[in-house]
């Protein structure tokens, strides 16, 4: 019930920078926890950052001290600020929300998806 949208993908070189923004509409929980996920092709959708209901995060290994997810309720918007891009980072990023106090890594557990916005990193 609850529609997303993601913006802010596109192409750059290695060592660059991106940030992408994902637009909520309809009526979230306070309590909704947010996620960021990735798919490349040939692989499964991962989970790169949550921002937890309580305001706490989770990084992804593969993007610590690189990534940062916040939020602006105000504005319905989350967003994903991605530094130090790596040619691996290349992938369909995907936001999505679940009504939990804590979020889970594993894709399968969300119900509510945006339709994805595409990265490409070159070397």
């Amino acid at each position: 019930q609850v529609q997303l949208m993601e913006s802010g993908g596109g192409s750059v070189q290695a060592g660059g920078s991106l940030r992408l923004s994902c637009a909520a509409s309809g009526f979230p929980s306070p309590k909704f926890c947010l996620g960021w996920f990735r798919q490349a092709p040939v692989k499964e959708r991962e989970g790169v950052a949550l921002l937890h209901s309580t305001g706490e995060t989770t990084d992804a290994d593969s993007v610590k001290g690189r990534f940062t997810i916040s939020k602006d309720n105000a504005k319905y918007t989350s967003y994903l600020q991605m530094n130090s891009l790596k040619p691996e980072d290349t992938a369909m990023y995907f936001c999505a929300a679940q009504g939990k106090l804590y979020c889970p890594f594993e894709a399968g557990n969300y119900n509510d998806w945006g339709q994805g916005t595409q990265v490409t990193v070159s070397s």
